[in-house]
């Protein structure tokens, strides 16, 4: 009898233990990808480059490979994003986070339904696009998002207004920065959604190497089923300095597992003076899918505007090594997502 009821009483707290873990949820995932890339109006050996961030290299080439393992309670949870590769190091600017392995790591609690507070380095809220290249349409990046934070380091609360507004409000260190021990500074952003529109303000004083202040509109619209166009617009200035741009991101599904997009972009560069450079960047990509697998070939014209050496964010250069106003190029890669 006494056996039985020992047994009873340990099947019992298994149960109980099993019942408390199916609440909680592991998973795991990341990406890998690897690209081709050759220039079609320069030569590949002479280090001609966009001069926007990632996919710079000519010749076959690694993006990046990240694991995400995160842990999901009843109402916390963690999210560490490992990252390397040449993708992995420029989007962490191999900083002093781990030699730039660390991508994202994070705490999170859900303190209510309609309230979550972050804290820890996470990806930023600015621009339409993103580091992992799976979640973008185009494999290359555009000016905007080069030229903006990539992560940040902090608090933010997030706030669910209504079924169609959301509010988020950060402190963070500078952009992409991982302590103040050197400046003592921080940051502040801000996030209003309504539907799936997005505008985001971030402010940092614009000293060591800060930002400044930018805003920025991310969004779009499904315009039917088959075809969405993505918008983004951002504005900054760090003491009468800085960036402004736009760019639309038409995209068409012409069936289940193939789509054709384009962006279409103009950046440039505003300050004291005459002529000050800016960039008009087209870029056509098509995406076909097989299984977790995506392929992507993609051809890309810059042009330049108020610039004669082909020195603006890249190396513009024609095919004697002679710096030009555009630059051309094909890109062939392929994503695979787990």
């Amino acid at each position: 009898m006494k056996k039985l009821l020992t047994l009873s009483m340990l099947f019992a707290a298994t149960s109980l233990f099993a019942q408390e873990e199916s609440t909680s949820k592991f998973s795991l995932s990341g990406s890998v990808d690897a690209y081709y890339q050759t220039y079609l109006t320069a030569p590949d050996n002479e280090g001609a480059t966009f001069g926007t961030a990632f996919a710079g290299k000519s010749g076959f080439a690694l993006g990046m490979g990240n694991l995400i393992a995160s842990y999901e309670g009843e109402k916390v949870g963690a999210v560490l994003d490992l990252v390397t590769g040449p993708r992995g190091a420029g989007a962490t600017f191999a900083s002093d986070i781990v030699d730039g392995i660390v991508n994202q790591a994070y705490v999170y609690w859900n303190v209510s339904d309609k309230t979550t507070l972050t804290f820890g380095r996470w990806n930023t809220f600015l621009g339409y696009e993103v580091i992992a290249p799976a979640a973008n349409f185009n494999y290359s990046c555009s000016y905007l998002f080069s030229s903006g934070p990539f992560s940040h380091m902090g608090l933010k609360a997030d706030f669910a207004l209504s079924d169609d507004f959301s509010l988020m409000l950060a402190v963070t260190n500078p952009w992409d920065t991982n302590d103040t021990s050197m400046t003592g500074e921080y940051a502040f952003g801000a996030q209003l959604g309504y539907s799936g529109q997005f505008l985001n303000l971030y402010y940092d004083s614009g000293e060591h190497g800060g930002l400044g202040f930018e805003i920025d509109y991310t969004g779009g619209f499904d315009v039917s089923d088959a075809f969405y166009l993505g918008i983004n617009a951002a504005y900054n200035d760090n003491d009468g300095s800085g960036f402004y741009g736009a760019a639309l991101y038409p995209q068409l599904a012409t069936s289940d597992s193939f789509s054709i997009g384009l962006r279409g972009e103009y950046f440039a560069i505003h300050g004291d003076g005459d002529d000050l450079p800016s960039v008009f960047a087209t870029t056509l990509t098509g995406s076909y899918t097989i299984e977790n697998l995506i392929i992507k070939p993609e051809l890309r014209l810059d042009a330049l505007t108020n610039q004669d050496d082909g020195q603006f964010y890249g190396n513009f250069i024609d095919s004697d090594g002679v710096g030009t106003d555009s630059l051309a190029a094909f890109t062939l890669a392929a994503i695979y997502s787990f």
